[in-house]
């Protein structure tokens, strides 16, 4: 036990240990789920997978929208690629607090291949567009637009740093 109160009849006292205990055991659960969500990320680069992170600028004003078509048009192919096995992870984020504009990023995705080939393969998601988007026309034209809105895109590989 955590704490030990007096439970000398008092009600109080015994609601609020139940509420501490419930609280510590909530705590507990989500520490775990990230001890094993990184444990996870770190056993895909150590078994050989390339990850790549893929950061996006977008006109100001246009985030938003970059991220809800971003959402809509690419990242369903991913995950196909993932079902098919050719994608380990696809995790994204954006940042909480603001940076200088020569710093300054609106989206980030992070993607873990199977190999560095098929991280570096043009035609990784191409059997899936047709498949998914068969209205053509209009999936190029957002895709059109998405690029019109980005100011600027790289691509920076990433690998874990032991640090023990």
């Amino acid at each position: 036990m955590l704490y030990q109160l007096n439970y000398s009849g008092n009600h109080k006292s015994r609601y609020m240990y139940k509420t501490i205990n419930r609280l510590f055991v909530f705590v507990f659960i989500i520490v775990a789920l990230s001890i094993k969500a990184s444990a996870q990320t770190s056993a895909a680069a150590s078994d050989g997978y390339f990850a790549v992170e893929d950061y996006y600028r977008v006109k100001w004003g246009h985030a938003d929208e970059f991220i809800a078509l971003w959402k809509k048009n690419h990242y369903p192919l991913l995950k196909k690629a993932q079902e098919k096995g050719d994608v380990i992870n696809i995790t994204a984020s954006t940042p909480r607090l603001h940076s200088g504009e020569d710093t300054r990023w609106d989206f980030r995705v992070t993607v873990v291949f199977k190999t560095a080939a098929l991280a570096f393969d043009e035609n990784l998601t191409a059997p899936y567009k047709k498949q998914l988007y068969p209205d053509q026309e209009t999936f190029n034209k957002e895709e059109q637009y998405r690029f019109e809105i980005l100011l600027a895109h790289w691509d920076i590989e990433a690998a874990d740093v032991p640090l023990k």
